[in-house]
């Protein structure tokens, strides 16, 4: 976080669900109405990996389509970079991030002395609900395939979960029902 002033600090919201969830579209909507800048962790890996100089590109390539996590090094290095490239933001989203306890120590480890989280926005959504968006959101998405979803599934009810448990036992979740459609579950959000 080298262009931010050392007194003020990056205000961050985690944005945490299954796949499928709808942290995306919320993210999208919170942007539109609220102005905070949306780093999709998701994202990020997937213009790294299509970007040609990429060192990481297979390395995320072959992640993806295993549909496990990506090494916390990289994602952490691909967050900071666009944090660093928004230094002027009122405050960030950070979506899919952070998925597991080696991510949570990542960013402890490189990130959180230079930001403040507010809170973790859990987008709370049943696996049937998840998984019929996956497989009919048609974004070209190579994880979006009935293999590599039932693993992020998996992940996510392995790895993420626990996170999630720890944001709540420090009292820093605020959960959503999103099985809804979009605009009820924003309402949500907003209350």
């Amino acid at each position: 976080m080298n262009n931010r002033n050392n007194r003020f600090m990056a205000k961050v919201v985690f944005v945490l669900g299954p796949p499928g969830c709808g942290k995306g579209t919320q993210c999208r909507k919170i942007v539109e109405n609220y102005g905070l800048v949306h780093l999709s962790a998701g994202d990020l890996l997937r213009a790294e990996q299509n970007r040609p100089e990429s060192p990481y590109s297979k390395l995320i390539e072959q992640h993806i389509k295993e549909g496990t996590i990506v090494p916390v090094e990289v994602t952490c290095k691909l967050i900071e970079k666009a944090m660093n490239d928004n230094s002027e933001a009122p405050g960030f989203l950070i979506d899919g991030f952070p998925r597991n306890k080696n991510n949570l120590d990542g960013w402890c480890e490189t990130l959180a002395a230079h930001t403040k989280l507010q809170f973790v926005l859990y987008l709370e959504c049943s696996m049937d609900v998840c998984i019929k968006r996956c497989l009919s959101r048609n974004q070209g998405r190579d994880d979006d395939n009935d293999e590599s979803l039932k693993k992020r599934i998996k992940t996510y009810q392995e790895s993420s979960m626990p996170i999630i448990q720890h944001f709540a036992t420090l009292n820093l979740v605020r959960k959503v029902d999103s099985s809804k459609d979009p605009e009820q579950i924003f309402q949500q959000i907003e209350e």
